[in-house]
């Protein structure tokens, strides 16, 4: 995925650093969308590169050269390709959560109690860093605004279920 949201990006702003693009993907939260690290960002951006998706193009700036990046004819082409083969996928929602919830019944309830808490915790502070993001209107174009609002209705969804399940596992007399 981390591809195609380097092709969008330079569409959107043809000629950019790298390090701008990876700016703008950290500014934008796109890591709600898929993780990425400096790394993987600047392997991916030369793969593109070395498929001829991209190009770079030398600029004198201040007196020095500095490389820029432009979506070529070819990536144009696999930007749309991407477009739709993300856009037309669903895939389930699958929490690591699930593995560990398939063996409750072999580990020490006070242990299951301690696991679920810990998943109202992490889910409780991803609710807010959303939230936090969404106050940020003008930055934000509406698809991604649109885009982290589902992600808070899903994180709402999993609270209340780690919620009632939490109660579930604690009145069990036998577990």
């Amino acid at each position: 995925m981390i591809p195609l949201l380097i092709l969008g990006l330079l569409m959107q702003n043809p000629g950019s650093h790298g390090y701008e693009l990876l700016t703008q993907m950290k500014e934008r939260h796109y890591k709600y969308i898929v993780n990425f690290t400096k790394g993987s960002f600047y392997y991916n951006l030369q793969q593109l590169e070395e498929k001829n998706l991209i190009k770079q193009v030398f600029q004198l700036e201040k007196n020095q050269e500095s490389r820029h990046y432009v979506i070529t004819e070819l990536g144009k082409a696999e930007f749309q390709k991407l477009m739709y083969e993300y856009g037309t996928k669903t895939e389930y929602v699958n929490l690591s959560f699930y593995a560990a919830l398939l063996f409750a019944k072999e580990y020490k309830r006070d242990n299951m109690v301690k696991l679920i808490k810990i998943q109202i915790e992490q889910t409780e502070a991803k609710i807010l860093l959303l939230k936090a993001a969404l106050e940020v209107k003008n930055q934000l174009p509406p698809n991604f605004r649109w885009m982290l609002e589902n992600s808070v209705s899903h994180h709402m969804v999993n609270l209340e279920w780690f919620t009632s399940l939490l109660k579930d596992v604690s009145d069990l007399s036998e577990f």
